[in-house]
């Protein structure tokens, strides 16, 4: 087969050093102005030109503006998006982990930003421009996709202005508009809580895991590890045999095993450190059977292949969003079981500081939206309330401000 032939890219435009004198100048022609501006390099001493052809003399100045503006900020201020992507490289992942985040985050920069946006001058976009790009998002994609492409545009925003090539950001915030139905600003406090994100109770669990069962053992058991771990679906994929201790009752979450550039990555949890997670009693018989004759160092779960389960395996091979639409949550998502373990061990009534250790979280802020709402409290406060209020209250309220009487 033919391959096609690559286009040749476009030299880049000579852009004014910084600190250099710009002088222009306008030639009318028959087809309209050419627009010249012309600086020396201050390295090579050589005399640069740079022009354009542009329809009348207000268009020429605006050129020579940018050009002079250019100089004052030592890049380009007209270049495109996409233009400047390519200049700033990767900095804009910088702190992010690539194997995971950054990975992520360059998909839906490459996937969607560039795709929508790059062709754009990067003063021209606006927060207009980005709330209606996310409005045609929302058409095609989940909020977790659409979540992947905001936070990249972000950081290269963030860039721009720390390049002086904008003095805002206009993708700020965009993360907290709505997205779909799962708004989080348009939800009540309930339903933006993890907690709205769990299976209701164990009878249900079973049904969820017994209809991917039935497509292979192993996708059954991938449900309950995560739901009975309350453990990521890359955690249920890095366990090992000997992770699984029978003696002490525990399983030693170490590890995550999830797909990434040339192939499965194997890395620490997301906090970097080792977690201890109970045995519970529906979880192990399935432990025993899954741990069955084979050595520590082998894979507790493997797939119907002798391969590792990921979440996007069981997704596509159990028809995930049928069987949870089945089972009337629409909404549940493999994560969602991590919510599920999390929200049951909070009303059996595990103390906060423990669940934080079993969950991971470097927050206990974060482990709190796990407890169920208390509202005892507020039936206590309206009760002193209505009291005070009551005629007798009242009363009693102002003897109680009337300054005391002095002696004679």
């Amino acid at each position: 087969m033919r391959r096609k032939a690559e286009q040749p890219k476009a030299p880049p435009k000579l852009v004014p050093p910084i600190g250099v004198k710009v002088s222009t100048d306008m030639e009318r022609r028959s087809y309209g102005i050419r627009a010249r501006a012309r600086w020396t390099d201050p390295v090579s001493k050589r005399r640069m030109i740079r022009s354009e052809i542009v329809a009348d003399e207000a268009a020429a100045h605006a050129f020579f503006d940018q050009l002079r503006n250019s100089s004052v900020k030592g890049m380009d201020t007209s270049m495109t998006l996409i233009e400047f992507v390519t200049s700033i490289g990767d900095r804009w992942a910088r702190g992010l982990d690539p194997t995971s985040t950054g990975e992520t985050y360059g998909y839906g920069l490459k996937l969607r930003v560039l795709p929508a946006l790059g062709h754009l001058p990067v003063t021209q976009i606006t927060a207009g421009i980005i709330d209606r790009t996310i409005d045609e998002w929302e058409k095609h994609y989940g909020a977790s996709t659409i979540k992947n492409a905001i936070a990249p545009m972000v950081r290269v925003l963030d860039e721009a202005v720390r390049d002086g090539l904008i003095q805002i950001n206009p993708a700020k915030n965009r993360a907290k508009r709505s997205l779909n139905r799962n708004a989080f600003r348009s939800q009540p406090a309930e339903h933006a809580s993890p907690r709205a994100h769990a299976i209701p109770n164990m009878k249900t669990l079973n049904k969820l895991a017994k209809a991917c069962g039935a497509v292979d053992q192993s996708y059954s058991d991938f449900v309950m590890l995560a739901a009975l771990l309350a453990a990521r679906s890359s955690e249920v994929s890095g366990l090992q045999v000997g992770d699984v201790d029978f003696d002490k009752n525990i399983v030693t979450i170490r590890r995550q095993i999830f797909p990434g550039k040339g192939g499965l990555i194997t890395k620490p949890t997301k906090s970097r450190k080792e977690r201890r997670v109970p045995i519970l009693d529906p979880l192990r018989p399935v432990l025993e059977r899954l741990a069955s004759g084979k050595e520590p160092e082998d894979q507790l779960l493997i797939g119907p292949k002798g391969g590792v389960l990921t979440t996007a395996t069981v997704r596509d091979a159990t028809n995930w969003d049928g069987i949870v639409a089945k089972l009337g949550l629409p909404d549940l998502t493999r994560h969602g079981l991590r919510h599920t373990g999390a929200t049951w061990m909070a009303d059996a009534g595990v103390p906060l500081h423990v669940l934080q250790d079993i969950l991971g979280h470097a927050s206990v802020e974060t482990t709190r939206g796990y407890l169920h709402p208390d509202d005892r409290h507020l039936a206590s406060a309206a009760e002193q309330a209505n009291a005070f209020l009551s005629a007798a209250g009242q009363r009693r309220h102002a003897r109680q401000s009337q300054p005391p009487k002095r002696g004679i």
